[in-house]
C-alpha cells in the first residue's frame, strides 16, 4: 500500500539531566523506550536530535560571574572596556554582562539601534523617519537617545534594556555610559580596549576595529574559551551560546559534540542494526514576523552532527514541474512523469530551474530549526526529538 505520510517528528521524553549523567545512553534508552511503546518502525536515515542544553548540563559546563571577571580583568587590564552591539537578552547576555562589569572599573556599552543582531528592536524602525535619524551615521548619547525615542519597553519582556543594562553594570560597582552607534569604529572615540558581543558579525567587527587602531580586541567567544582554575569553557566560542543558570552563574556552549554523537550513532546501531544520523542542536534559524526576532543568538545551530547530516537538499521542485514541463498532463500520468523525473534527478541540482525555490540552506540548519520548533524552549520536557521520513521523496 502506497504511503500517506512524509515526515514525522516526534518530542520524546527524557528525564532532568544532572552533571556526569552517561547522555549518549540515557538518550539511546530513551529513544528504543519509545519505539517499543509506540510500535515506531525504525528506519534508515532517521535522524535524532539532542538539544546542546542537556549536553552541556551532562558535561557540568558551567562557569561563574566571578570567572568571567577574572578572565575579562586578565584580558582587559586597563579596566575600561567598550562593550559594543551585545543582543539584549536577560538569559543571553545579561549575565555575561555581570561578570564583564565585575572585572572591569568603566564600560562604555555601544549599543546598536533601531534593533540588535537577532532582531531584538530598541524601539520601532519607522521612528528612525520620523525623527530624522541616520542609524549609520549619527552617534546618539544616551540622554540624547531618550529624547529622541523615550522608553520603549520590549513588546514581549516589558523590559526597557538600556536602564536594565546600565543599572547591572552599575550594581556591579563599575562606571557606565551608554553611547548609540552602528559602525564598531566609533567606539574607539571613547576608548581603544573593545570587546566585541556580536555573534555573527563578530570577525567582520574585530577586523575593523583592528584596521581602525584598537588596542585590545576580543570577543565574546574570547572569553572563557579555556578554563579559568576549574570553570567550565568552550574552546571554539567562549561566551557565545551561553545561557543563564542562576543568578551568578552561566551553561556554556557544550564541548566534544562530534565525539558524542558518533557515539550515540553507535549506541543506536548496535541496538537497533540501523544507521540513524544524530545532530546536537542550539537554537533554530528563523524569524519570527510578529516580534521580528531572528532567533539564532548561539553561534551555530548544531555544534556536532554525524556525516550523513553534511550538505543541502537536492530536491525538485514539484509545482514548478506541474506548472511546466508537464503542464499538459494531470492525474496518474502527471504522477508518474513527477516521480520519474524525481528517480532521474541529478547529484546535484544547482543552477538547475526546476529546482529554483527550494530552501537553499544547510541540512542541520533546517533539521535543527525544526527540533528547536518542536522541543520550545519550555516546560515540554522533550530535549530529545526523533525524526522520520525528512530524507523521503515524492516516489517512496
Amino acid at each position: 500500500m502506497e504511503r500517506t505520510i512524509g515526515t514525522v517528528v516526534r518530542g520524546v521524553r527524557a528525564p532532568i539531566i544532572r552533571e556526569g549523567d552517561d547522555l549518549a545512553q540515557i538518550v539511546c534508552d530513551c529513544l528504543c523506550n519509545c519505539i517499543e511503546q509506540e510500535g515506531i518502525t525504525v528506519g534508515e536515515k532517521d535522524v535524532l536530535g539532542i538539544t546542546e542544553s542537556i549536553l552541556a548540563r551532562a558535561q557540568g559546563n558551567y562557569a561563574s560571574v566571578d570567572d568571567i571577571a577574572q578572565d575579562v580583568r586578565q584580558k582587559f587590564p586597563s579596566g575600561h572596556i567598550g562593550v559594543i552591539f551585545p543582543i539584549l537578552s536577560r538569559n543571553r547576555f545579561a549575565i555575561c554582562l555581570k561578570g564583564i562589569a565585575k572585572g572591569a572599573k568603566k564600560i562604555t556599552l555601544m549599543l546598536s539601534y533601531p534593533s540588535d543582531e537577532v532582531g531584538n528592536h530598541l524601539f520601532d524602525v519607522d521612528m528612525l523617519d520620523e525623527k530624522g535619524v541616520d542609524p549609520y551615521a549619527d552617534v546618539l548619547s544616551e540622554e540624547r537617545y531618550r529624547e529622541l525615542f523615550g522608553y520603549n519597553p520590549h513588546p514581549f519582556t516589558g523590559v526597557d534594556y538600556v536602564a536594565y543594562y546600565k543599572q547591572l553594570i552599575t550594581d556591579c560597582g563599575c562606571d557606565c555610559e551608554i553611547v548609540f552607534a552602528n559602525r564598531a569604529a566609533k567606539i574607539l572615540d571613547y576608548t581603544k580596549d573593545v570587546l566585541c558581543c556580536d555573534i555573527h558579525t563578530r570577525a567582520r567587527t574585530k577586523r575593523q576595529l583592528k584596521k581602525a587602531g584598537a588596542n585590545t580586541v576580543c570577543g565574546l567567544d574570547d572569553i572563557l574559551n579555556e578554563p579559568v582554575g576549574d570553570s567550565g569553557y568552550n574552546n571554539y566560542c567562549g561566551l557565545l551560546g551561553s545561557n543563564k543558570a542562576t543568578e551568578s552563574t552561566v551553561k556554556l556552549f557544550p564541548v566534544d559534540c562530534q565525539s558524542f554523537v558518533e557515539r550515540v550513532q553507535k549506541l543506536l546501531f548496535e541496538r537497533l542494526g540501523k544507521r540513524i544520523e544524530v545532530l546536537v542542536y542550539g537554537d533554530g534559524a528563523f524569524k519570527d514576523p510578529a516580534g521580528k526576532i531572528w532567533e539564532l543568538a548561539d553561534p551555530v545551530v548544531s555544534p556536532g552532527y554525524t556525516s550523513g547530516l553534511c550538505g543541502t537538499p537536492n530536491e525538485l521542485k514539484l509545482k514548478y514541474l506541474a506548472d511546466n514541463e508537464f503542464a499538459g498532463l494531470s492525474g496518474e500520468a502527471l504522477k508518474a512523469a513527477i516521480s520519474e523525473k524525481i528517480r532521474e534527478k541529478d547529484a546535484d541540482l544547482k543552477g538547475d530551474m526546476s529546482s529554483e525555490g527550494t530552501t537553499p540552506r544547510q541540512l542541520t540548519d533546517l533539521i535543527g530549526s525544526l527540533c528547536d520548533l518542536t522541543s520550545g524552549s519550555g516546560d515540554k520536557g522533550t530535549p530529545i526529538i526523533y525524526i522520520q521520513g525528512y530524507f523521503d521523496n515524492y516516489t517512496k
